[in-house]
């Protein structure tokens, strides 16, 4: 099987389990602002990235789809408060109008508010035993927190922080916390988490560098989203310190720093498609 065809199979496989850990019984507008942005397609990077951490370390994808589901409802409330005009004041995200431009922002803020919350009561409502539970949880909560996305957007806002520890933060945190949640899930020893934290850092930095790229020098029909955004708001990044070329051999050194990390787990099941995943970041065009 070709890396494309895992792709597209583990992307059907996680949308065809996300609806179902949606609340019933949502008042108003609410059920249809949180699966507009939710159920929208996308990526899935964060959600596979769970269910494949915790294959590499012997779990299964009943044990971590709780996880991968958890994951990515943060992921999609972070995009939608994002998008709000109080931040980077985007209409298009992912080809279509975002939240608020057709919900508005009031019940747009709301939609990601429920996220939020719900991603922690799916993971509590798993059938994982309470002590994982309490380590996926308090992984989330970190890397959604003051210490983790919302911190990074705070130094976002301000313009004044080191750009590395503003991407770490609002980007890097989430995707490490993607990783770690799933080998927790699959009952990872401290070798495994280790490992596997050290490519998820590498990863998340070399995510955000190609971001910065294709904000920059990418188009609206690659990216389904508003470009030239960082620009038009006056802020730095790599591309606009560095250039496109020195940004794009960080990235290519990351993406290294992310392949040798997997070294230690080497033989285990599932380590080669974590590689893929690297190389499918590194090169991604949207």
């Amino acid at each position: 099987m070709t890396f494309e065809s895992w792709l597209e199979q583990r992307q059907r496989f996680f949308n065809g389990h996300l609806a179902r850990f949606l609340p019933d019984n949502c008042p108003g507008q609410l059920a249809e602002a949180m699966e507009y942005s939710l159920l929208d397609g996308g990526k899935r990077l964060r959600p596979i990235l769970t269910l494949t951490a915790a294959g590499v370390c012997g779990g299964r994808d009943e044990d971590a789809i709780a996880a991968a589901v958890a994951v990515e409802m943060i992921h999609t409330y972070s995009l939608i408060h994002d998008d709000l005009p109080a931040m980077d004041d985007d209409d298009l995200r992912r080809g279509r109008p975002t939240s608020h431009k057709v919900f508005g922002e009031a019940l747009a803020i709301l939609a990601g508010d429920a996220l939020l919350t719900q991603a922690f009561a799916v993971v509590a409502q798993s059938h994982l035993p309470g002590e994982i539970v309490a380590d996926i949880v308090r992984e989330l909560a970190v890397s959604a927190g003051p210490q983790g996305m919302v911190g990074g957007q705070v130094l976002d806002i301000a313009g004044t922080a080191e750009l590395q520890e503003m991407y770490r933060l609002k980007t890097g945190a989430l995707i490490r916390s993607s990783v770690r949640i799933g080998a927790v899930a699959a009952r990872a020893d401290a070798q495994q988490l280790g490992a596997l934290s050290r490519y998820a850092d590498a990863l998340g930095f070399c995510y955000q560098l190609t971001d910065d790229i294709l904000d920059a020098c990418g188009t609206r029909e690659q990216t389904g989203k508003t470009v030239g955004t960082d620009a038009r708001l006056g802020k730095d990044t790599f591309v606009s310190l560095h250039g496109e070329e020195k940004v794009s051999e960080m990235a290519a050194r990351q993406a290294v720093e992310a392949e040798l990390a997997l070294k230690e787990l080497a033989g285990q099941p599932g380590v080669d498609k974590l590689v893929e995943l690297v190389h499918y970041v590194s090169r991604r065009k949207n």
